[in-house]
């Protein structure tokens, strides 16, 4: 079996078990922009106790957060963790995409090389973050790769190096350049990274033992 051959049929294994994930759970590209910023280095859980906090204060808006004072966002996203550091990286992105009359219309005018370009310019916006911001919401066919990618897949065997862009050329030169399975596969990667594929693993209830190198060697059982 191929490495594409392998990979596919470990997506499609994940789908099986799992179902369509429906990621990034948000009302619109906006919420997702905010989302992705403010799940750095913390859980969803408590991004989303942030989310529902800039909702009840009815400012989940670019131009109502761009006219909210720093430390009162800070206030609002205190969950989220690094509150302070978090306003000001939202700041940062609001300010970039007041240049674009804060219009999802305008900004998908760009190319996708542009965008992440502007993006990755940001204080505060890393190759995640803004690969996220690029897929999640403005439906660019861009890989995101995270921590729970290379677990996961060197586990199986894939022996991913530890490099960013050599691992998202890896998977896009793989896959074919469809933003619907790129947001799909990733979903499911990170899902099945939280329920089974964890930093313990509970390799004894995995439906990818076949498939799993980590397992065949007899570790995690």
């Amino acid at each position: 079996m191929t490495k594409k051959e392998k990979l596919l049929l470990i997506y499609e294994k994940l789908y099986h078990f799992y179902g369509p994930q429906h990621w990034w759970p948000a009302d619109n590209w906006f919420e997702v922009t905010i989302g992705a910023i403010l799940t750095q280095n913390t859980t969803w859980k408590n991004v989303e106790k942030s989310i529902h906090n800039i909702k009840q204060n009815n400012l989940m808006n670019p131009n109502k957060l761009y006219e909210l004072e720093k430390n009162e966002l800070a206030k609002i996203i205190k969950s989220s963790g690094f509150y302070n550091l978090k306003s000001e990286r939202i700041k940062n992105f609001l300010e970039w995409l007041k240049a674009y009359d804060f219009e999802y219309s305008n900004i998908r005018e760009k190319s996708y090389t542009e965008l992440r370009r502007e993006l990755l310019n940001i204080k505060g916006i890393g190759k995640e973050t803004a690969d996220s911001i690029l897929l999640y919401a403005f439906n660019y066919p861009v890989f995101v790769v995270d921590s729970y990618t290379k677990r996961f897949f060197n586990r199986l065997g894939f022996e991913l190096s530890d490099n960013y862009d050599e691992i998202q050329n890896f998977f896009e030169n793989m896959l074919e350049q469809d933003e619907k399975l790129y947001n799909e596969f990733h979903a499911l990667i990170v899902k099945h990274s939280k329920e089974l594929c964890k930093n313990k693993p509970i390799c004894t209830e995995c439906f990818l033992q076949k498939q799993c190198n980590f397992y065949i060697k007899g570790f995690g059982r």
